[in-house]
């Protein structure tokens, strides 16, 4: 018996020795490696929904794009169609045309593990074609003794101004949200400034799709969009995080 726990000792310092004799790593690795996914976001703009039901003036529909390029960076885009009716002091008029805007997103939200949320600045190039109609007109006079209550009456028979078009930048401020598995919540505000438009020389531009209102004196306008999206994941790539950051987020879930 005495011999069988020698043998013992002899064998439990034996493996002692051996993982002693491993280096001891003084400086561990602060960071790990994890999959996110990567592919492709397609949703709807349901501003542009909403305003087409309860307003009767106008009428439109946006489809938003976006693919994961990088970690943080997501090619963008908008595709959209609209018409709007607007009566001014002296005529009533209607524009209708589509809109295409590219660019990117720059992600500034710093996730925790498994989120894919957005918090991001961007940019787009946008260019809309389009065409205006003149519903009706009146004529402007000072003298209101034939007409003391309105104006002249000009005429009620449409005229169409058509072949029109626009182009302008786009900086975005915007967030997207992930409510369910893939599925986003998003918004975003837009300031454009338009580079280049053709108008007829009878009758301004003073509604752009995509745009918005166009003033006399100022190049740019003011958007706004709120979509809802699906992502649909296509790979997965390896991405680095802090392990500070992953090991506070499970603290927080055992808590």
């Amino acid at each position: 018996m005495s011999r069988f726990f020698i043998n013992l000792y002899f064998l439990f310092f034996v493996f002692l020795a051996i993982g002693q004799s491993k280096p001891i790593d003084l400086n561990p690795k602060d960071t790990v490696e994890y999959k996110q996914s990567y592919g492709i976001s397609l949703g709807l703009d349901l501003s542009r929904i909403i305003t087409s039901s309860l307003a009767g003036n106008y009428s439109g529909f946006e489809i938003i794009a976006d693919y994961r390029l990088t970690q943080s960076l997501y090619i963008a885009a908008e595709l959209g169609n609209e018409e709007k009716t607007r009566q001014e002091d002296l005529f009533n008029f209607t524009t209708s045309g589509s809109y295409l805007k590219v660019g990117v997103n720059k992600n500034n939200y710093a996730n925790w593990y498994g989120e894919r949320n957005l918090i991001y600045l961007g940019g787009r190039l946008a260019f809309s074609t389009f065409e205006n109609t003149l519903n009706n007109y009146q004529y402007f006079d000072t003298n209101r003794y034939w007409n003391p209550e309105d104006f002249a009456p000009g005429s009620d028979v449409p005229e169409k101004f058509s072949g029109l078009s626009a182009t302008w930048l786009e900086a975005v401020f915007g967030t997207k949200v992930e409510l369910f598995s893939n599925i986003y919540m998003g918004a975003s505000i837009r300031l454009g400034i338009i580079l280049a438009q053709k108008e007829d020389d009878r009758f301004p531009n003073l509604w752009i799709p995509g745009f918005n209102k166009v003033t006399d004196d100022s190049r740019f306008g003011v958007g706004y969009n709120y979509s809802i999206s699906y992502f649909l994941p296509l790979y997965k790539k390896k991405n680095k995080v802090n392990k500070k950051i992953e090991q506070a987020e499970k603290e927080a879930e055992e808590l």
